[in-house]
């Protein structure tokens, strides 16, 4: 099982241009706990999923507007990959970098 727990500098490449956060990460077993802090604001990861390298999780946000993303990522060694979805807007990729 990956060490999926920590920090991670990541970037999201969203319509908006590229939204830089930090993703905190304190997994428990099969779940997980977490925050994004970046300029866009906070972010509480709700919903979290560990499957072995896997993370899975869902987060409600106000800026641009109110919606609810979905959030899965892998992670491998100190880098972590995949896509956040934004309802009809589509899917982006999020990439990163442990702290």
């Amino acid at each position: 099982m990956a060490n999926v727990d920590g920090s991670w500098n990541t970037v999201v490449k969203s319509p908006l241009g590229d939204q830089a956060a930090v993703f905190t990460v304190t997994s428990n077993g099969d779940t997980f706990t977490g925050t994004f802090a970046g300029a866009m604001g906070n972010a509480e990861a709700k919903d979290g999923k560990v499957s072995g390298d896997t993370l899975t999780w869902s987060m409600d946000v106000s800026v641009p507007m109110p919606m609810t993303l979905t959030g899965e990522a892998t992670v491998d060694g100190d880098t972590i990959t995949g896509t956040v979805t934004a309802g009809a807007f589509g899917a982006f990729p999020l990439t990163g970098s442990r702290a």
